[in-house]
């Protein structure tokens, strides 16, 4: 039999929210919240729909926080099922965001009705952070809303993102921080000419080699309690005019960091500038900056996993592998953050699915961190 939450999820499953698009999906949330006494703030930001929701002013707040955006399809011939048509086989979900990240969304709004019923006059506040723009450019979504709210001083408690953050089995990782990303576009000035002419010429890649040997080799940090070793990867290096015959006048190498607390923005990049400068190099460098936060033990990691264990009968492992996420964001306001949802297993892949009977042990889950922190003992 279904339940609300499957209804729910399943309704928003579907609209056909591909990034940076809602079609609908929070005016549906709003739909269910506004009865509950939510204060709703409608917040669009250029092409962006974002909500932030609350109830209550008084605290702890805790605040749950999603995305209704999803990725593109990718071939929809290779579909064992139509995308956007919510399908059940065999107690599976079928549906482009069933797991990135509707279910979560459905389980916030239910465990919060269920809540609310159950406890009106709860302690402090329940709040809903909602964006569109998770899975595109993240520049006028979660971080335009923290923004906001950072501006007129109401900081958040407790954050529970919902991303897919469950490995092997629905409830055994709790993502309690993420590591920074630090990128950069370095391009490489050299002289363009003819191969045979090698006194004519400055080879840039030539020329970097070296430095990139160095950077290989440089042992950034160790890590730390929570984080591994902080990694230097190359992504994509270019140069040349696609002739035999001509050497080229510069290379460009995009490359990352990601990053543990052990290390600093300011560090990394010093210690990249002093790299190339020892080299000697003639190059232009740019930077693209997303912070690490971590979440140490704490009320809310304490709340949500004896709520997972009850729910799931599983102990969480605390990590901070992955990507990034808007958690990163929601650190500039909030102490504790983190992001616990379904299985990652088939997040942007084709044929993206959810267990059924994962869904509303998600719910009662959320539904009990709640219960934990926000009634009277």
């Amino acid at each position: 039999m279904n339940t609300p939450t499957l209804d729910l999820a399943i309704d928003l499953l579907t609209r056909r929210s591909n990034t940076p698009e809602d079609a609908g999906c929070q005016e549906l949330m709003i739909s269910r919240l506004a009865p509950l006494g939510f204060k709703i703030e409608r917040m669009r930001f250029d092409d962006v729909d974002n909500f932030y929701a609350r109830r209550g002013t008084s605290g702890p707040l805790l605040v749950f926080a999603g995305h209704t955006d999803v990725v593109p399809t990718g071939p929809l011939e290779k579909w064992h099922t139509p995308p956007f048509e919510p399908t059940i086989k065999e107690g599976i979900l079928y549906a482009r965001g069933a797991a990135d990240m509707k279910t979560s969304l459905a389980a916030f709004v239910t465990c919060i009705e269920e809540f609310v019923a159950e406890h009106p006059n709860h302690l402090g506040s329940i709040g809903l952070l909602i964006t569109s723009d998770e899975e595109a450019a993240a520049i006028n979504g979660t971080v335009k809303v923290v923004e906001v709210l950072k501006a007129r001083g109401e900081l958040i408690d407790y954050c529970i993102v919902g991303e897919p953050t469950s490995n092997k089995v629905v409830g055994d990782m709790i993502k309690n921080g993420r590591r920074g990303s630090l990128s950069g576009k370095l391009v490489i000035k050299g002289v363009q000419g003819h191969i045979a002419y090698p006194h004519l010429v400055k080879n840039p890649i030539h020329m970097v080699a070296p430095a990139i040997k160095e950077m290989v080799d440089t042992v950034w940090d160790n890590g730390n309690e929570y984080f591994p070793p902080t990694s230097w990867q190359i992504s994509n290096m270019n140069g040349g005019t696609g002739a035999t015959n001509v050497v080229p006048g510069e290379v460009e190498i995009l490359f990352n960091f990601r990053f543990s607390t052990a290390s600093t923005e300011q560090n990394l990049k010093q210690r990249v500038h002093a790299i190339l400068d020892k080299h000697d190099l003639s190059y232009d460098l740019d930077w693209e900056y997303s912070p690490p936060y971590i979440t140490p033990r704490g009320n809310l990691v304490e709340a949500i996993s004896s709520a997972i264990e009850t729910c799931y009968g599983i102990t969480p492992e605390l990590s901070t592998t992955g990507g990034t996420s808007d958690g990163r964001f929601i650190a500039d306001i909030c102490k504790q953050v983190i992001e616990f949802g379904p299985l990652n297993a088939t997040i942007h892949k084709l044929n993206e699915c959810v267990g059924v009977a994962d869904i509303e042990p998600l719910k009662e889950t959320y539904k009990m961190t709640l219960t934990k922190l926000l009634t009277y003992p």
